[in-house]
């Protein structure tokens, strides 16, 4: 299975002073989905359900992602949307305030056929920054726009440089080792911005291992299926899931964390609590790595497209803990 992806790393300058809440996903993503329904939608005050144009239209695909006739596929039925086509990462650091001149900078993760709408993406931060953003519409001047250290996009010139996608190849068959074969070590699990998961229909507070792979082979899935090649995985979903509960929690510093973000659509404030801090898992832990690395790519849970479920992953030595 190889899915294609590219992060770039947007950099813009205040202009005016910008205010924005300590965790900026959602602002970041709630002013460009407004923006970006602007610039490629010609119903503005039109909702996608029922529009002659929805098939073929970039804002749907992108920011609406139904599942529309594939809604069996993976369960897909009991869900409303499918995953998008793209992650905002926003600012690290938890300043609410930048000055004018002040830089500022996120990232922006395009996966499969969302990778060739990236002139829509830069066109529409760079009129976000236009408009203004956070509270008081703060104005910004989005100055480049890197690929792998290539500057593909600058404001001086004003255009953009096309750019090769990167591929992640995620293997389809898992040769599981007999019970008395296998290796054991730990795995450090950072989770740095919430983690919102759902299992048996309810977020979970304690982040089993293989509830955590339920959810990555979901998403890399429907990633996969809707966004790239249109197959469905050919993994044995059971078989990983089972060899999945054999990993056990060794040491779980995760917490729950709560915060709100303002709904334009909804005209309401909506709690967005999840999991931060660290989890330690012990057990057979190599044949899940491609998985894992899939998903510090790519984010688990929910609200990925503003930012939440970021990770890392690192793999620890079992007889230097015991010491």
């Amino acid at each position: 299975m190889k899915i294609l992806y590219k992060k770039f790393l947007l950099e813009a300058e205040a202009i005016d002073p910008i205010i924005m809440p300590a965790y900026k996903g959602s602002t970041l993503r709630g002013g460009f989905g407004n923006v970006f329904k602007r610039i490629t939608c010609p119903f503005r005050n039109k909702e996608c359900n029922g529009c002659m144009l929805k098939p073929g239209c970039i804002y749907a695909y992108v920011y609406e992602t139904h599942p529309m006739d594939d809604a069996g596929i993976m369960n897909m039925n009991k869900y409303e949307k499918i995953p998008h086509p793209f992650v905002i990462e926003p600012p690290e650091e938890k300043t609410s305030t930048y000055r004018p001149g002040e830089r500022i900078t996120f990232n922006l993760i395009l996966i499969g056929r969302a990778i060739d709408f990236i002139p829509y993406f830069i066109y529409t931060f760079d009129e976000l920054g236009k408009i203004g953003i956070g509270r008081g519409r703060g104005k910004y001047r989005l100055k480049t726009v890197i690929d792998n250290n290539k500057e593909i996009y600058s404001a001086k010139e004003n255009a953009i440089k096309p750019s090769n996608p990167d591929i992640l190849d995620i293997p389809e068959k898992n040769e599981f080792l007999p019970q008395e074969s296998k290796n054991h070590n730990r795995l450090k699990l950072t989770i740095n911005t919430p983690v919102r998961i759902l299992y048996n229909r309810r977020l979970t507070s304690y982040l089993e291992f293989h509830i955590l792979m339920r959810n990555l082979l979901r998403r890399i899935g429907l990633l996969y299926y809707f966004h790239c090649e249109k197959n469905p995985p050919a993994w044995d979903h059971k078989i990983i899931i089972k060899e999945a509960e054999d990993v056990k929690i060794h040491k779980n510093n995760l917490r729950w964390f709560d915060w709100e973000r303002y709904s334009t659509r909804q005209h309401a404030k909506m709690k967005m609590g999840g999991l931060i801090g660290d989890i330690v898992y012990e057990g057979n832990i190599k044949p899940f790595m491609p998985y894992l690395k899939a998903g510090e790519i790519f984010h688990i849970g929910k609200g990925t497209s503003f930012g939440l479920g970021k990770y890392v992953i690192e793999n620890l030595n079992i007889e230097s803990l015991e010491n």
